[in-house]
């Protein structure tokens, strides 16, 4: 009993954030934080086919929490990879730094540069280049003008909507609605398999990854 109270007591903030998440999470409030995640699946895209030896055409984000990175050359199947499992890894960085960081606003302000300098470079049509210019400018206003503990805040909801909907989008969009075009789809028919096992094997390594950023993350507090 002691040891479930400390652990209430030390995660309480979230918990709190978790259980308001999933509570509205099919409300128009948490729809931007799902389109920040969209835009980090098309930049780990991005940032796998610049990474490789291949050119970002374009990027694109819409409303509608869709997104579309056109590529050439490059690795393929990095590329098609990277997209769930970079935006998730984004998502868990984004988590560890504000559950175990001091630099909350350094950290947001690193965030709103990124988003600017992709919107700049790569983002092409006026609904993606809006949203993520707009990203980017929220991000920089709170970074300058909102206390630490609010940095803190929006870091931690952005890396926890990240974590919940990385697992979600790829049961939704890989095995769900298989038949679909989806990342796991194109990787099968370009390097091979089916596009179930592409989606049950990301599925897999997501949940690990999920299961380690909260085991460094939980109980830890802030160092």
């Amino acid at each position: 009993m002691r040891r479930a109270g400390r652990f209430l007591r030390d995660n309480a903030l979230l918990l709190a954030l978790t259980a308001l998440v999933v509570l509205l999470w099919s409300t128009p409030v948490v729809v931007p934080l799902k389109i920040l995640t969209v835009l980090f699946h098309e930049i780990a895209h991005a940032a796998a086919a610049t990474l490789t030896g291949g050119e970002v055409v374009r990027l694109t984000v819409d409303l509608r929490q869709g997104g579309h990175a056109i590529t050439a050359g490059g690795s393929r199947f990095l590329i098609l990879s990277a997209g769930y499992l970079g935006s998730l890894l984004i998502g868990a960085a984004i988590f560890l730094a504000a559950h175990r960081g001091r630099s909350d606003r350094a950290v947001l302000a690193g965030l709103g540069v990124l988003l600017g300098g992709v919107a700049l470079w790569a983002v092409r049509d006026m609904i993606g280049f809006a949203l993520c210019a707009a990203a980017a400018l929220a991000m920089l206003a709170a970074a300058r003008f909102l206390p630490v503990a609010a940095a803190d805040l929006i870091l931690r909801l952005i890396g926890l909507t990240s974590l919940i909907y990385v697992p979600l989008d790829i049961f939704d969009d890989t095995l769900r609605r298989s038949g679909e075009i989806s990342d796991a789809r194109l990787l099968a028919t370009e390097i091979g398999g089916a596009t179930v096992v592409w989606g049950a094997l990301w599925l897999a390594v997501s949940l690990v990854v999920i299961a380690l950023t909260l085991r460094a993350g939980l109980g830890r507090g802030r160092g």
